[in-house]
This record gives structure tokens, sequence and C-alpha cells, in this order.
């Protein structure tokens, strides 16, 4: 991330963040790592990060114990490692020790519950091997305490184990010794002392011929004699000899340890790059916790849309006295992207710029920041801040030629990627002439694009925000009756800086102020006020404007949603009363054996005429309900739908399904009106009039128990049809709809009831039957079920 001045981190106050994160390091390369935080830029790994100290916090706040403890670096144990034949002494192992100890319980707390409970941090372990044998290697030679074990060798344990019996037998002997001289008033009152590594006795000068052995040491006085008695030199050196022998053995099996080890520095080297990495995850969440840190929702372009913000530094220092720290919201919509911000001094206009600034650092450098968790943050490329005092002696710049050389450097550098923090903008100089440089270089930043905060106490540019497209005026509010400010910040219109009223308050004389408010006339207060008048009438036309967009759309929604609700209405209105048309139809068809029972008696009394007459009125009926049967379904299925933006011609490929009904399939072959259909591992071929285009179905598991409708339609399909009465071509089309239905609900027979007669409808019925390739047979019941006057079809 490009950082301009070179002290920004030090005039957002980062460096007091990264010195808190220190503190809390475990190791000094998790302190060398914090001290060196990078600032990213791309989203994928500031997600990345924010998320693994997201994870370890819900560990803390939930007392789940990460298993991270004070580590030591490896680096130098790692460098003497690499030689052949080298020997790590005890101190280098019982570091390597502690490393594989930490990665290992780290390995163990990532139960399958908490890899599925934490997947980010368990992805830093995921593909790191580790081998429990190392730790059993150190631990067979090490204790906890960093010592050699007596067990770490046979040899070792034989020569410790004669250490010790010596030791008894020079702790015997010495008694003996000490008890005879002391009889005998040959010895000083400490009796005892070391020299040389030697046990010896403290005798008075005067004594000292009396006693046999050797004189290792005197006293500065001269008084005393330290005497190693001669019945104790040959234990002593024995001792001596075995204490040698352990050095030598000690160093055979550091060696032969450093030997078993130096294969695996490259994964010694991964597991301490691990640990150190989880330290600066565990120091940041901490931090987190501390300021009630949350991650809010990246975008991947710059933007604002901060709720319930605070500064991290000011919230810690206030949580410590119990005071209240006051947030605030900061939302840049309607493509704004500069807040000029004014306001009375001392009421918050920099700690709430520096404020968005240091959390804009943070966030990019993986810390949680104390916002709500709703709030939305963008990506920056560059950041620019010019605040407080840039005077520089060595450059021999005042303070105001100093910030034009910043806004140079800004001007050059910033685009549409970068924010900008600039305070009191324009100061420094004459007022006007730097009211109307600052003016012209906030022309500028904004036809760049530029994101940023801007305090300022000048009229002209809060005028100029005013004007603009792209800028905000905002405001610290101020409470007019007790003279104090709130804190509070507001967008949308400019504040006023109060400048008559807070010097009341301090105690300036009457005479001063009211000689002051004479030379700064009414104009200038009225200029003000007329300002935030403005603004607020055109905050309130904006909000009104944009209600009237929202309604218009709610009742454009609403139109179309009724004349949805009217067709959908419609189309139910003629599909019961096709309902009731075929019911009739098929009521009619049973009612017809009645009719020819009719028609024979009357022609067997000889009244042909009446026959005639009744079976033409009969007809007629029949082909009339037949014909209203036909004219309602031509307008519920095949009338001409209106043509919108998503009509389409029927292509291979796509997914349909009758109009009729139910489920849907997929194109697989289309000749001329002709559409062969797949629904799992059925096909179907039909005419292209009875289809529309449908949704691609969704894919279901049988495992979650999800209901279709499909239940719905096999329960309401009947599996019986009477074709009696019906004429043939009537009869064939009641057949294949029949049919059709069938295959789409999934039935698995049907029985159809076509009458024995001459075996014209029979035959008819087969032929058609014989249509199907889903059809796996075709069957008469026994006599007493219908015999030849009934076709059983299975599936």
């Amino acid at each position: 991330m490009h950082l301009e001045p070179k002290d920004l981190y030090e005039k957002l106050e980062f460096d007091k963040v990264i010195e808190i994160l220190d503190r809390d390091c475990l190791g000094e390369i998790g302190r060398k790592q914090i001290k060196s935080l990078a600032i990213d830029t791309e989203l994928f790994m500031i997600e990345r990060k924010l998320k693994e100290v997201k994870e370890y916090k819900v560990t803390i706040l939930e007392n789940e114990k990460f298993p991270m403890e004070v580590y030591e670096d490896l680096t130098k144990d790692m460098r003497l490692l690499e030689v052949v034949d080298s020997v790590l002494q005890v101190e280098g192992l019982q570091r390597i020790n502690t490393s594989l100890r930490i990665t290992h319980n780290v390995y163990k707390f990532f139960t399958d519950l908490r890899q599925a409970k934490y997947p980010t941090l368990y992805d830093i372990m995921r593909d790191l091997h580790f081998d429990t044998n190392l730790l059993d290697a150190i631990d067979r030679v090490i204790d906890e305490k960093g010592m050699i074990k007596p067990d770490a060798s046979p040899e070792l344990m034989s020569i410790r184990r004669g250490i010790i019996s010596k030791r008894k037998e020079l702790e015997k002997q010495f008694r003996t010794i000490i008890n005879n001289y002391k009889k005998q008033g040959w010895l000083t009152d400490n009796v005892e002392s070391f020299r040389n590594g030697r046990r010896v006795l403290s005798v008075p000068s005067e004594h000292k011929r009396k006693i046999r052995g050797i004189i290792h040491d005197e006293s500065t006085t001269g008084k005393t004699a330290f005497i190693e008695p001669e019945a104790i030199i040959d234990i002593n050196n024995d001792i001596f000899d075995l204490e040698t022998e352990e050095k030598r053995e000690i160093y055979r099996i550091l060696k032969e340890l450093s030997a078993q080890l130096r294969p695996y520095i490259p994964l010694f080297k991964k597991y301490q790059k691990t640990i150190a990495r989880f330290d600066t995850i565990q120091t940041k969440a901490r931090f987190a916790v501390a300021i009630n840190g949350n991650m809010p929702k990246l975008k991947k372009e710059p933007f604002f849309g901060i709720k319930e913000g605070y500064h991290p530094l000011l919230y810690l220092k206030n949580k410590q006295i119990n005071k209240k720290t006051v947030p605030f919201d900061l939302c840049f919509e309607h493509n704004n992207r500069i807040l000029v911000l004014s306001g009375p001094n001392a009421g918050g206009k920099s700690i709430t710029m520096k404020s968005v600034g240091l959390m804009q650092l943070m966030l990019q450098a993986g810390l949680l920041i104390p916002v709500h968790i709703e709030s939305e943050m963008g990506i920056f490329k560059r950041l620019f801040a010019d605040i407080g005092d840039q005077q520089s002696l060595e450059d021999d710049l005042s303070t105001y030629s100093s910030r034009l050389q910043n806004m140079r450097i800004f001007l050059e550098n910033a685009d549409d990627k970068s924010l900008l923090l600039i305070d009191e903008f324009g100061s420094g100089t004459d007022p006007k002439i730097g009211g109307a440089i600052a003016e012209a270089m906030l022309k500028e930043f904004n036809k760049k694009k530029v994101f940023g905060l801007i305090t300022t106490h000048y009229s002209n540019l809060k005028m100029f925000a005013f004007k603009n497209k792209g800028i905000l005026n905002g405001a610290m509010t101020f409470d007019k009756d007790k003279l104090t400010p709130t804190y509070e910040l507001s967008i949308g219109r400019p504040g006023s800086s109060y400048a008559f009223e807070i010097a009341e308050k301090s105690g300036l004389s009457k005479k001063v102020l009211n000689y002051a408010k004479h030379k700064t006339g009414k104009n200038e207060k009225a200029v003000d006020e007329l300002l935030v008048d403005l603004q607020r009438e055109k905050q309130e036309l904006e909000q009104k404007l944009e209600t009237m967009a929202k309604r218009e759309k709610k009742l454009e929604r609403l139109i179309q949603n009724y004349d949805n609700l009217h067709r959908e209405l419609e189309v139910k209105r003629k599909k019961l009363k096709l309902v009731e048309k075929e019911q009739i139809l098929q009521q009619a068809a049973k009612d017809n054996k009645q009719f020819e029972r009719l028609i024979r008696e009357i022609k067997e009394e000889k009244n042909l005429e009446k026959a005639k007459t009744l079976a033409a009125k009969v007809r007629k009926e029949r082909n009339q309900l037949s014909q209203d049967v036909h004219d309602i379904r031509e307008d519920l299925y095949y009338k001409e739908a209106p043509v919108t933006n998503s009509t389409k011609a029927i292509e291979v490929g796509d997914f349909v399904k009758l109009k009729t009904g139910g489920s849907t399939g997929k194109v697989e072959s289309i000749s001329k009106n002709k559409v062969v259909i797949v629904m799992g591992a059925l096909k179907m071929t039909v005419k292209m009039r009875d289809l529309q285009q449908a949704n691609e179905p969704l894919e279901i598991k049988s495992s979650k128990g999800v209901k279709t409708n499909m239940i719905n339609e096999t329960a309401k399909m009947e599996s019986k049809l009477d074709l009696r009465g019906l004429r043939r071509e009537e009869a064939l089309k009641v057949l294949e709809a029949f049919v059709d239905r069938a295959l789409i609900s999934g039935s698995m027979s049907l029985q159809i009831v076509h009458g024995k007669g001459d075996g014209v409808l029979r035959n008819a019925v087969n032929a058609k039957l014989r249509e199907y390739k889903a059809i796996t047979s075709t069957r008469h019941p026994e006599a007493e079920q219908g015999g030849d006057g009934v076709t059983i079809v299975e599936f």
C-alpha cells in the first residue's frame, strides 16, 4: 500500500496499536512480524487474515484454550544443526522440544468438531505433517526441566548410579572425619567448604600441619586453610573420573540425537513459521477482544459503510476510566466520496477523521476493528494524510509550505483507489487565500474521484461541498444549551464553529466579545446559517425524491402482481370449466348405453321417426359438449400467449412441460412439429403445440425427504378410463390425453374399457397404445372382469 507521508503511522497512531500487539506476543519472531506488519491491498488476503483472527477471538470468548505458549527463536540452532557432525547443546534441544510440543498440541486441538468450527485456522495446519517420533526422541533424552534424563542411555544410567554410590561413601567418610577432628578442636566453626570442585575441611592455620591431606586454598587473611583429607582423596578422584565419563556419555548422546534430528531441519523451520503465525493471530485476537473488534463486510472497491465505529485507542482509554465512547456512523451513498467535516474546536472532528484512517489501516493489516458487524468497508490502494504541524527545520519549510508540498504529492499520486485525510484544510495562511487554494485543490481531488475526510472551518469549502456532486457536508454536533460538544457525527449538513459561544463559556469578557462580534458583522453568521438551512432543505428534498422513487417501484410491482394474479385466476376459471365439461362428457358416454337401449325399444315399437329424432338429439348434444371441451382446451392451452422479452422458441436442450401440467423434461430432438422429451429413464413424443418452456428442475436428494407435487398428481390420477359410446376420433383423443397424464404422474398400470362390439374401437385402442415405448405389456382380464371389452396397460 502506498502511504504518504513517511510518518503516517505516527500521524494516525497506528504505531501505538503495534506497540500493544507487540506486548502480547509470545515469541521474538512474532514480535518481528508485528513490527513489520504488512498493509495488504488484495481482498482475498485481507479476508483470510480477518477470518483467522475472528476464529481465534471465538476461542478466547468461549474459553477454548488454544495451546499457544512462550517459544524461542530456532534460527541459530538450525544453523548449527545444518553443520555435519555438529552437536546441539541441551538448551538448543530444549528450544526444539518446546516448538515440537506446541505444534503437537495444536494438532491435538483440532478435533473433527473444531476443524469444522475453525476452518480458516485449521487450513494453516492442514498440509503440515507432524512426526511424533521426533518428540519421542527428544523426550527420551531431556526432561521437562531441560535436564538430561538419568536413563537417557544404559551407560549413563550406570555412570550416574556409580556417582551416587561414591557420593554416599564420601558423605559417610567425611562425616566420620569431621566428627573426629571437631572433637580435637582442629576445625573452624564453618567446618567444611568446597574448593576446586572438591569437598574440603575448614581448618585454622595453626592446626593445618596436624591433618594429612592436600591444601587446596587459604583465606585472604591466611588464618584458615582448606584441606582435602587424605582418606577421601581416592573417593573424590573416583567421583571426578565418573563425572568425566558422564560428560563424555552426554556428549555422545547429544551428538547421536543431533544426527537423528538433522534431516528434519526443513520441517522444524515450517513448525517455527507456523507457531509464529499463530502468535501474530493470537495477539491480534486479544486486541480485538479488548476493543470489541468485529469483521465488517468487505468490498473489493473503495467504500465506507461504517456503523457504530469507535477510535480503538480512545475506546481503550475510556474503558479504563469507565467513560462512554460516543460511536459514529459514516456511510457514503449516491456516489458521494468526500466528507467535508466542520464544527466547533475540540468537538471531535480530528478524532473522527483519524478513526477512519486508523481503522482502514488496521483492517488491511488483518485486524478486527471496533464497528458493528453489519458495517461495510472497501479496500484502498493508497492512503494520504495531512495532519498536525508539518513544520520542518531540516528542509527549511514553514507549516503552510510543508502542507502545500504534501498537497502537491497527493494531487500527483491520488486516484479513485485513494483515501485522503486532511485536517484543518486551507489553514496556515491568510484565510481568504488559503480557502481559495483549498477549494481549488478540493475541486481537483473530486475530479480524480478520490475518497476522503477533510476537516475545516472555512465557509467557502462548505458551500463548495453543497454545490458539487460527490462531496458531502458533515458536522460534529454541539449542545447550544450546555455549550458543550456532543461528539456525535451528523452527515448531510455543515456545522458551525460556535466560536463566540465557546469564548463566552471560557470566561472571556463581554467587552472583548462585543467588539469581536461588531468587527465580524452580521453577514458572516447569516451566510453560515443560510448554508445550514439550504443543506437541510436539500437533504429533505433528496429524501422525498428517494421515497417517491421507492413508492413508484413498489407501485410497479403491485401492478405487475395484479396482472399476474388476474391471469392466474382466469386460467383457473377456464380449467374448472374444462374439468366440468370433461366430467359431463364422460358421464354422457356412460349414459350412452341407456340411450341405445331406449332407441332399440323404440325400433322394436317400429316408431322409426321417433328413434331418428331422439338419436339425432343425443348426437347433437354430445357433439356440442365435445366441441365445448375442445374450445375451452384450445383457449386455455393453445391460445397465443402475449409476447415478452423472455419468449423464445423451444430448442434442443431446453426444459419443457405439457401445457396441461405435470413433470419437467428435457428436449432431446425436434422433427417438424413432433418433440422427443426425456424425463429420467422415460422418453415420450409430444406435439410442439402441447409444450411450454419450463425452468431446469432441482436435483433433490432423497435423504432430505423433500415432498413434490408428483404425489398429489398421482393421487388425482384415476387408473380407469371408459371409452364406450365415444366415436373413434373422440376416443383416441381422450385416450392420448389419459395415457400422457399417466406417464407424467408415474402410474404403473391402467384399465381401459372400450367394450366388445365388432372390435373396431378395441383395435384402434391397441394401435394407439403401441405408439408408446414406455408401455411394457397390454392384456385382457378374465371374462368375469370384462374379458375382451377391457385392456390392461402396464408400464
